[in-house]
């Protein structure tokens, strides 16, 4: 008699919530392929250390505003969803706000209105709505993860690249030596203003659709 042993990997990658997963990382990036939270993108990743703290922020909101919803979907009125969903996400800003406050202050002024303004960020109102009321919690839960995954993928990225540049410095410490800056290296000043955020992401979104075309 023969036997088929499948691997628990090759099990793992033929389930939905996997799939899902893998859309949200990398076919359907939150940033690089819809095209949502630019703002933050540009505002908060001057410094690598706010764009890790935005983005653990975000993630953390649409996950758990995502699993709350979608435990609700059943017993919210149609006509009163998106006030609902609001309601939702503010509440668990407002948490994320707070937490930050009482634990890193200094990045939580530094951020400034960016934490609150996450309420009206489409990424977490659109996966609410357009996953959370349709799915089971588990996966709208997961759904969260991987589009915060997917859309620090991109901040963390951009953030890196811009301090790098545009101050030769990560998380505040100087990494290009002092020899290179008495032969003549400058900063790129360029990449500390908006318009280098957007040249960024869209060096972020060639490479994205160029790889994806090389695997197909």
């Amino acid at each position: 008699m023969n036997v088929t042993i499948t691997s628990p990997w090759k099990a793992l990658r033929r389930t939905k919530s996997y799939k899902d997963v893998v859309k949200a990382l990398w076919v359907a990036n939150p940033i690089s392929k819809q095209i949502l939270g630019i703002c933050s993108a540009l505002a908060v990743t001057v410094q690598l250390k706010t764009a890790i703290v935005m983005s653990l922020s975000l993630t953390c909101v649409v996950a758990f505003s995502s699993l709350v919803i979608s435990m609700m979907r059943t017993i919210i009125p149609r006509n009163i969803r998106i006030i609902v969903e609001v309601a939702v996400i503010a509440t668990m800003v407002i948490l994320a706000d707070e937490l930050l406050r009482a634990f890193l202050y200094d990045i939580s002024k530094q951020l400034s209105v960016f934490v609150g303004l996450i309420i009206t960020n489409c990424i977490v109102l659109g996966r609410a709505e357009g996953y959370a009321l349709s799915n089971p919690p588990f996966r709208s839960f997961m759904d969260g993860i991987a589009n915060g995954i997917g859309y620090s993928s991109i901040l963390i990225g951009v953030a890196f690249i811009r301090e790098l540049f545009g101050s030769g410095k990560l998380f505040g410490y100087q990494v290009v030596p002092d020899a290179f800056y008495r032969a003549g290296y400058e900063d790129m000043g360029l990449m500390v203003l908006a318009p280098g955020a957007f040249i960024v992401i869209g060096l972020f979104v060639w490479l994205e659709n160029e790889l994806l075309k090389g695997k197909k």
